[in-house]
């Protein structure tokens, strides 16, 4: 014991009197987590709160163009700009002035309401219930909406936009086919006969604690997530030192004493792992109350310390492992550091704090299983966002712990063979 705490204790002023190192380990991780948490945050609030311009061509001028008009006013995302002239349109759209332009075309409202008209004749017709004089059929060129979209247009933003139009229209020709057949059967206009409310709706059902709904915001996804890239940058710096140990000569005297390569292993530990959990403590503070004052929301750690903690220590332990074995590895400092802070960055990647792992190919999807970072990163969502208990995030930190394991033994194996007599 005493020579483990004699090596923790080495590696801790090696610490100390790296001050740019020291830096990089506590400051830079904050920043990144401000800057990111304001972007997406703000990125959010553009699509929420913010509307967007539209540019609207109205060449129909009828009832059906009235009611594209209404349902995209009415809308918490678009604001309407009428424009009289397509091609105009069509250069802003994609000169980037503008993100869309909707063109709805001409005699759209007569001609739909037209065949609709003639349809339900038809129909009627068939069942005897109109016996009146069959109209020649007349035939109806389909028509189009036409929507340009900015080339830089993200493909998601493309997607609810067509599918909020492609709703609008269907619900307007539902519409217009009850109005038909009410027409048709009653003398009173007037008449209710057909009820044209949906009768299917959509509801979210958000999870509760305490009869109070858990609406999950960007603070809860970002925390853990750079929190968890932070702990893991730390194999950059830890497996340097290792190398700087072995290049200096540091590591030869350490072998003419009477001290085991797992000791000197575990002194790294104990140090690097308590840098780890300050990192983390900073990144809960930060969350709790750097952002509320920045105008982002609160994080919430009521009665979610304890399992945080878990997290943060068996993710720092595997970060540890890795960096242990990076430095045992690698042959000069220009060898540890380029590839470590590429290793972390795939990961991450791979893990998902870059972009949803749900997102990804299949493939990719199946190869994040093996990233620890995405190991971390579902543990401490199960205990922000699921409120999961200790033993349902269980998996997770075992994985974790093992990686550490495994990590630490193949370092001692690698140098007890390297060095062997």
């Amino acid at each position: 014991m005493h020579k483990l705490l004699a090596s923790a204790h080495k590696e801790f002023l090696l610490l100390t009197r790296d001050i740019g190192g020291i830096a990089i380990l506590f400051i830079m991780p904050l920043v990144l987590i401000v800057t990111i948490t304001l972007i997406q945050d703000s990125t959010f609030k553009s699509v929420s709160e913010t509307k967007i311009p539209i540019l609207l061509v109205d060449n129909d001028k009828g009832s059906v163009s009235k009611t594209i008009k209404k349902g995209l006013e009415e809308s918490i995302i678009f604001e309407v700009i009428k424009i009289e002239n397509e091609e105009e349109a069509k250069n802003l759209v994609f000169k980037g002035a503008n993100q869309l332009a909707i063109i709805v075309p001409e005699n759209l409202s007569s001609d739909l309401e037209k065949k609709v008209n003639q349809n339900v004749e038809e129909i009627l017709n068939k069942f005897g219930v109109d016996e009146g004089e069959i109209l020649q059929k007349e035939s109806f060129t389909a028509k189009e909406v036409k929507l340009y979209f900015d080339p830089a247009t993200q493909f998601s933003f493309k997607n609810s936009v067509k599918n909020e139009i492609d709703k609008m229209i269907s619900k307007i020709e539902t519409q217009s086919i009850y109005s038909a057949f009410q027409e048709q059967i009653s003398d009173d206009p007037d008449e209710a006969i057909f009820e044209t409310d949906n009768f299917i709706s959509f509801k979210e059902i958000l999870p509760q604690k305490n009869d109070k709904i858990i609406i999950p915001n960007s603070v809860q996804h970002n925390v853990p997530a750079w929190t968890l890239f932070a702990i893991f940058f730390i194999i950059v710096p830890l497996s340097i030192n290792i190398v700087k140990e072995k290049s200096q000569g540091t590591f030869v005297r350490l072998r003419t004493n009477p001290v085991s390569y797992l000791t000197v292993l575990g002194g790294k530990t104990i140090v690097y792992l308590a840098v780890c959990l300050i990192q983390f403590v900073m990144m809960l503070l930060i969350g709790v109350y750097l952002f509320p004052a920045l105008g982002l929301p609160t994080l919430n750690v009521s009665g979610k310390i304890p399992l945080l903690f878990i997290v943060a220590f068996f993710a720092g332990l595997a970060a540890i492992g890795l960096g242990l074995l990076l430095g045992t590895i690698a042959k000069t400092q220009e060898q540890s550091a380029p590839f470590g802070a590429t290793f972390v960055v795939i990961l991450a990647a791979l893990g998902g704090v870059w972009v949803p792992v749900f997102v990804m190919p299949k493939f990719m999807q199946t190869l994040s299983n093996i990233s620890p970072m995405n190991w971390g990163l579902n543990a401490f969502y199960d205990v922000f966002l699921r409120n999961s208990t200790l033993l349902e995030i269980v998996p997770e930190i075992t994985l974790l712990f093992l990686f550490f394991i495994l990590t630490t033994l193949i370092a001692i194996v690698y140098n007890e063979k390297k060095n062997a007599v």
